[in-house]
């Protein structure tokens, strides 16, 4: 802990949902800061250290077994990208690629630079991005990001720094946003495996990294180790900061303490929204505040739910009637001020306000029409699919993984649907390495989730969850929105796309196989010396540009 007489660190802290990138490189103790050139290449960088701190939980460091958050964080920094997002842009440009472009209406060829090498010294050629993408596909781990590339048919090397991938449908007009998610590092082929996870051990070992960083220590969940690599040549330029500590906190209370004290430089994800209270009247610290893409949601198993398809009184119609029953007893603004204090805010859509193609269905269809609550219209679609009421409701919520706030949210969500003698809801926690398995395997048939966007774009809210074979998993099909799903993506005309975004959030909520509820902002809180807090656009948390 420092002492009275320790030069305070600079203290930064994302709050309650950094979706959104937080930019930091150079919020370093040291009298020598460091220079860069730029971030075309990297020539340039760095001295000194940071500490950051965290609550997220890493699932995986191999890019095809996670599909979150706190794992993609770390990828970030470890991993290269064909495409990637430049500080302050939502948009997609080459980073270690010389040029990216479709040379045939279902063919994307990508061109890397010359002379690119892993931190092992291995060369980083066209075979290792064909291996990457083959990877995902052939393991397909149901916590992984594989179906994001619904649209990749095949990979093929043309040379050694050419690749072209091969796409079922044409004009995909969202792949390469694709190439810049969690489906898109590239691995070295003569350290990952082929066809299953490669565990943490051997990816450290084999120093198997190309990004801006490489992981000299790594404890999961507990500790990393973070330096510079030297070797990185792409689109975001060398990192000022030579070294990085990433330390996991279990408790947001312990963060909170942290950043308090100096003992951390920069913590993000979680703070409680009274902690975040408390930060804001610290004579030390500044809150900057941000729109966020972050979104929480109820998760609905077709299977397994009241009257799902598996269940012994298996009714479409009932189970539909369920849903909108939930739909209509839901009070967004009680749950975003009496446990958020506005750190959320409603959502009555399936894309967040902000992004092209963002209507609220949901506030139309369900409720009293302004979105508050409706227990009278919740009773009568129950009454008239012939539900018997209470409903009994299993409710599945994580504790740790979205914030301490989610017991006192699902305790208040469990209020709302009971007040009414509607339903009677059996509300059960587990801890996250748990529920990311369980909830696939159909034993939650309503759970909570939430979702940190991979890419700034309406489709990654409704691809992920809504094709057929989706990452939630849940059983839902809609042939329907299935194809309208594929059609936006391939459709070049702005208004026309536009159309086709809208369509499906209202086909999605009349179907209600999820039910969005809040949407995060993003905050920073930074010392009152820091410079170049950037809440970016680009959805994603690097190591990059902080100044004192």
């Amino acid at each position: 802990m420092a002492t009275a007489g320790t030069r305070r660190r600079a203290l930064c802290a994302v709050g309650a949902s950094a979706a959104l990138a937080l930019v930091l490189a150079a919020c370093a103790e040291t009298d020598d800061p460091g220079t860069t050139e730029g971030t075309d290449g990297a020539t340039g960088g760095g001295g000194g250290s940071l500490v950051v701190g965290t609550t997220d939980v890493i699932t995986n460091l191999d890019p095809a077994g996670s599909y979150d958050n706190g794992s993609f964080a770390v990828q970030n920094q470890v991993f290269p990208f064909l495409m990637n997002t430049p500080y302050g842009s939502p948009d997609v440009e080459p980073d270690i690629a010389e040029s990216a472009e479709f040379t045939a209406p279902t063919e994307y060829t990508v061109t890397l630079k010359e002379g690119l090498t892993f931190a092992n010294g291995n060369e980083l050629t066209a075979s290792d991005v064909k291996f990457s993408f083959d990877r995902q596909l052939a393991i397909a781990d149901p916590n992984g990001p594989s179906s994001l590339l619904y649209n990749l048919d095949s990979v093929e090397v043309a040379d050694d720094l050419t690749a072209v991938f091969n796409l079922k449908n044409p004009d995909d007009q969202i792949f390469p946003q694709i190439l810049s998610s969690p489906a898109g590092p590239i691995v070295d082929e003569d350290v990952f495996s082929a066809d299953a996870i490669t565990p943490a051990d051997d990816i450290v070992s084999g120093r198997a990294f190309a990004g801006q960083y490489e992981i000299t220590d790594y404890t999961e969940n507990e500790l990393i180790q973070y330096k510079a690599f030297d070797g990185y040549d792409g689109l975001l330029g060398a990192p000022e900061t030579a070294t990085v500590t990433a330390q996991y906190f279990t408790e947001e209370t312990s963060l909170k303490l942290a950043v308090q004290e100096g003992d951390v430089d920069v913590a993000f994800r979680s703070l409680s929204p009274t902690d975040l209270e408390d930060l804001r009247g610290d004579d030390n610290v500044t809150v900057h505040d941000g729109p966020g893409g972050e979104i929480r949601y109820i998760v609905f198993n077709f299977n397994t739910q009241p009257f799902g398809a598996e269940t012994a009184e298996a009714d479409e119609a009932k189970a539909l009637a369920v849903r909108q029953a939930v739909a209509h007893l839901l009070d967004r603004q009680a749950l975003s001020e009496e446990v958020y204090a506005g750190t959320y805010t409603p959502l009555y859509s399936f894309v967040p306000e902000g992004l092209t193609g963002a209507i609220e269905p949901l506030k139309d269809l369900y409720g009293d029409g302004d979105g508050g609550p409706d227990g009278d219209a919740a009773a009568q679609a129950l009454e008239d699919a012939g539900v018997e009421v209470p409903v009994e409701l299993n409710l599945q919520y994580s504790p740790d993984h979205y914030g301490n706030s989610s017991d006192e949210e699902y305790a208040l969500i469990e209020s709302q649907l009971e007040a009414d003698g509607l339903f009677e809801v059996n509300l059960a926690s587990t801890l996250w390495d748990a529920y990311s398995t369980e909830r696939r395997e159909d034993l939650y048939p309503a759970y909570q989730l939430g979702w940190f966007p991979d890419y700034s774009d309406a489709d990654n809210y409704l691809t992920p969850f809504f094709l057929t074979e989706n990452f939630l998993g849940n059983h839902y099909e809609d042939q329907e929105v299935n194809d309208l799903i594929i059609q936006q993506a391939t459709t070049a005309d702005e208004a026309e796309r536009t159309a086709l975004l809208e369509e499906i959030q209202t086909k999605v909520a009349e179907d209600l196989s999820t039910v969005p509820y809040l949407q995060g902002a993003q905050v920073a809180v930074a010392q009152q010396d820091v410079q170049g807090v950037t809440l970016d656009a680009s959805f994603k948390f690097r190591y990059a540009t902080l100044t004192r």
